[in-house]
């Protein structure tokens, strides 16, 4: 979701594990020379989504760390993709954190369909982010925290 944590600890895990690191959101929005909600303006929500997808169909990428937008799950094409290039982690934050997180939704480039609220896209997504992911998090703690977990985890020889 927007506001999980995916762009900071993806930043934090490629230095702690000396790898690139990509934020698709800011590619996408580096592409279209365009910001978010600009784009979203311009092209409506599926032709966001869309463009989305395309931009991570296109990834070619080794040793990064990949940051999507949360709503790159609305796209199964693309999340087929994102399995095959690597692990797929999920942080799963709980709606109350996302909604004191996430601030001003339109600026901020959040997807939401007409007559929608983010609840209503956390329940939509939820359930798409759980049949994707191959590792989830829970992010309750601090970004410390679920740093020092997800290293730890990622890290650890298997038993």
């Amino acid at each position: 979701m927007p506001a999980s944590g995916k762009s900071t600890l993806g930043v934090l895990l490629a230095k702690e594990f000396g790898r690139n690191f990509i934020d698709t959101d800011i590619l996408l929005q580096n592409q279209a020379g365009r910001t978010l909600p600009a784009i979203i303006a311009e092209t409506g929500m599926e032709g966001f989504l869309d463009m989305e997808a395309e931009l991570v169909s296109s990834l070619d990428v080794q040793q990064t760390v990949v940051a999507t937008g949360g709503s790159v799950v609305l796209r199964p094409k693309a999340m087929e993709i994102l399995k095959t290039l690597g692990l797929v982690i999920y942080l799963d934050a709980s709606f109350a954190e996302i909604q004191e997180r996430v601030g001003n939704l339109q600026s901020r480039g959040v997807i939401l369909q007409p007559g929608k609220t983010l609840k209503d896209s956390f329940d939509e997504r939820t359930p798409l982010y759980q049949k994707y992911a191959d590792i989830t998090y829970f992010c309750t703690g601090g970004i410390q925290d679920n740093l020092r977990q997800i290293v730890s985890d990622l890290t650890a020889e298997p038993q």
